[in-house]
């Protein structure tokens, strides 16, 4: 299939690569130029939106959020005024569920089908390929694509009309947060009382605290290793949708407010562009030492 990718980051360009890998011939476009010029070298076809548009019966967005997936779309220069009936926008950024609603319906005006997929893993599963996919929007446009979806990911779920998938990326968001909050929490708890954090995740990763959440991050809090796979400054993002969502449809969302307010700490620490597991530094300086060191 012909399909246009935009935006290039640290997920797009993952993506990209695993769409070359199953044989689709993909257009893309990212701000910067050399995310595009990268994937050159991989078979991709760097183009403006209007030979995107010619070319491609899908676009796929990934973009940081809602204002920018509004300017790549709907903007003055954005590709859906070159876009026909019976074209699709596929956007797997995580934006506000009713941002996503209000660009599917001014797509709709142009006879554009979309759906909102915005993806969970980070940057390892977007380079494995491995990604969750949660989407909104017709079934038969989801049936139509599924397979695209999961040339990138290794599972995709119609959760509901548009604007569900972001939904659903706002619960899984909510419960990433708190998890990694938990763990650091419970390791420094650990250290703290003379017992090895290591030893404790290791005796009860297999047990209900569990999670993936934790083996993922966990091992990074103790090595002392922020480098990003999911930035702090885009997980601040993310529950700044959620807790407008919240404030719209009256929902409680208490423990999301306060690791909310602890990302925000270590954002203005100089930690925006770290790893969320980067939450552990938080404690640190609360207690003067460093997991596992």
């Amino acid at each position: 299939m012909n399909i246009g990718f935009i935006g290039l980051g640290i997920m797009g360009k993952p993506m990209v690569r695993n769409l070359l890998k199953a044989g689709h011939r993909v257009w893309v476009r990212n701000r910067s130029k050399a995310p595009e010029e990268a994937l050159r070298k991989d078979g991709a076809i760097p183009a403006g939106y209007r030979e995107m548009a010619e070319n491609c019966e899908l676009v796929i967005t990934m973009v940081p959020n809602s204002p920018q997936v509004r300017e790549v779309l709907l903007g003055g220069d954005g590709i859906a005024q070159y876009m026909r009936q019976g074209q699709t926008v596929i956007d797997t950024s995580s934006i506000n569920p009713v941002a996503s609603q209000e660009i599917a319906a001014e797509l709709a005006k142009r006879g554009v089908e979309m759906l909102d997929a915005p993806v969970s893993g980070g940057e390892p599963k977007a380079v494995d390929g491995t990604l969750s996919f949660m989407v909104g929007g017709k079934q038969e446009i989801f049936d139509r694509y599924k397979g695209i979806l999961l040339n990138m990911g290794a599972s995709a779920v119609r959760c509901g009309e548009v604007g569900a998938g972001n939904t659903t990326k706002l619960a899984n968001q909510i419960i990433v947060a708190c998890n990694i909050q938990a763990a650091a929490e419970a390791l420094t708890l650990a250290q703290k009382a003379g017992v090895d954090p290591e030893l404790v995740f290791q005796a009860i990763r297999g047990g209900l605290a569990g999670s993936t959440a934790m083996n993922a991050k966990v091992p990074m809090m103790l090595a002392g290793d922020d480098a990003p796979g999911f930035k702090i400054d885009l997980h601040i993002k993310d529950l700044n949708n959620v807790l407008d969502c919240a404030h719209s449809v009256g929902a409680p969302v208490p423990m999301t407010a306060q690791v909310q307010e602890i990302l925000q700490w270590v954002q203005h620490h100089e930690g925006g562009q770290k790893d969320h597991s980067a939450i552990a530094q938080y404690y640190e300086y609360l207690t003067g030492i460093r997991l596992g060191r």
